[in-house]
């Protein structure tokens, strides 16, 4: 049996821990071996049956292990899961038992679907793409590599998330719009307008607070 290893220890971490342990293939296909995470004192005010193994520079990844990423920051996911994908990890993608999804649906490497997610129709989604509890994924949606989704975000359809996007809790994008890369959408927005590359917005309509052009 592989090991599972859950990288990042902190709170989506912890959060994913449990939504591995639900999966079928817990027990089945791989056990939950610990965490990958550069502070070691990252678990001390928590109960866990598993330890953070080592630091992730510090780690050397085997040929029965597999990784879960488990950090929101999609910056800091794609620096730490390079570090480990150059020294031959393996990741694999989660899907919660009570994900909810249709016909024609891609989903990539390393990506992780969380609890009472929707996901329709004709839909792609990049690899190490994180997608929280109680967020909806409408149909003809493209989600790049490294995006990240908060928990109860409305994508609608025939929408665009670019590289390295990220989605606050509660946002929402309209219907043919395109969030560019590495932009960041504020919790609670409506997205109404194409969001540039590397620029922030908020609120309702959402509006461009800063942008790197």
């Amino acid at each position: 049996m592989k090991r599972l290893i859950i990288v990042g220890a902190g709170g989506f971490g912890r959060e994913v821990y449990a939504w591995a342990e639900a999966h079928p293939d817990c027990g089945r296909l791989w056990e939950i071996a610990g965490f990958l995470d550069d502070n070691p004192a990252a678990l001390d005010r928590f109960d866990y049956p598993v330890s953070i193994l080592s630091a992730v520079v510090d780690y050397s990844p085997q040929s029965n292990e597999l990784f879960l990423c488990a950090i929101g920051s999609p910056a800091i996911k794609r620096m730490v899961c390079g570090k480990l994908l150059g020294s031959g990890a393996e990741f694999i993608s989660l899907v919660h038992p009570t994900v909810v999804i249709g016909f024609n649906v891609e989903i990539g490497v390393g990506t992780i679907i969380c609890p009472h997610a929707i996901v329709t129709c004709d839909v792609t989604i990049g690899d190490f793409v994180a997608i929280n509890c109680h967020s909806s994924i409408g149909h003809d949606v493209r989600i790049a590599d490294w995006v990240t989704l908060s928990g109860h975000c409305d994508v609608t359809g025939q929408t665009e998330l670019g590289e390295m996007a990220f989605l606050g809790s509660g946002a929402r994008i309209l219907p043919l719009k395109k969030v560019g890369a590495r932009a960041m959408v504020g919790a609670g927005s409506v997205v109404i307008n194409h969001v540039p590359k590397n620029a922030k917005v908020f609120g309702n309509p959402a509006r461009i607070f800063d942008s790197e052009g």
